[in-house]
C-alpha cells in the first residue's frame, strides 16, 4: 500500500504521518490494503478550476475523486486520486462545530468511497449506503488524528 501526498498550500503545515495513516486506515476498512492512493491538499482557486475542468461546475467544492479503474490505466493498484480543499474544509468544519482533523478524515473518506464505485447522486438508496459505510469508516477512526495545522507567522515556520 502507498499514499501519495502533495500538498499545494503555503500556509498549511501538514502532519504527513499522520495523514499517510489515516488513509492507510481506510484503504484497508473498504478493502483496498494493497491499493495505492494519490491524496492532494489544495486552495479554493485550484479546486474551483479542476471542478470547472472536470465536472462542469464554475466553483470550488470541498473534494473531488478521480478514479483510476474505470479507465484504461496501466497500473492497476492504483485506485485513484482524491483532492482536498483545505479552505473548504475548513469552512465546512468551523460551520459543523467540528475540528478541521474530523472534516478531513470525513472528506478522505468520503473521496476514497467514490474511488470504490460509491455515489450518492446516483439515488437516494445509494446516498444512505454511502453515508452508512462513511459513519462506520469515521468510527473505526476514531480518534481522529490531527491532520494539519494551520501556520500563522514565520516564528511557526521554524518551530
Amino acid at each position: 500500500m502507498a499514499v501519495y501526498l502533495r500538498v499545494r498550500l503555503r500556509h498549511v503545515a501538514k502532519q504527513q504521518a499522520s495523514l499517510v495513516r489515516a488513509a492507510e486506515s481506510i484503504l484497508t476498512s473498504v478493502g483496498e490494503a494493497q491499493a495505492e492512493l494519490s491524496l492532494e491538499l489544495v486552495g479554493d482557486r485550484r479546486m474551483r478550476r479542476l471542478n470547472h475542468m472536470y465536472r462542469k461546475r464554475d466553483r470550488t467544492t470541498d473534494v473531488l475523486a478521480f478514479p483510476m479503474r474505470e479507465s484504461h490505466n496501466p497500473y492497476p493498484m492504483l485506485l485513484g486520486d482524491v483532492v482536498i480543499s483545505v479552505p473548504t474544509a475548513r469552512r465546512q468544519a468551523s460551520a459543523s462545530g467540528r475540528s478541521l482533523g474530523d472534516e478531513l478524515a470525513a472528506l478522505l473518506v468520503h473521496g476514497v468511497l467514490h474511488l470504490c464505485g460509491y455515489d450518492h447522486e446516483r439515488s437516494a438508496r445509494e446516498a444512505v449506503r454511502m453515508r452508512r459505510r462513511e459513519t462506520a469508516i469515521l468510527n473505526m477512526l476514531n480518534p481522529v488524528p490531527r491532520l494539519v495545522i494551520r501556520r500563522t507567522d514565520r516564528r511557526a515556520r521554524t518551530n
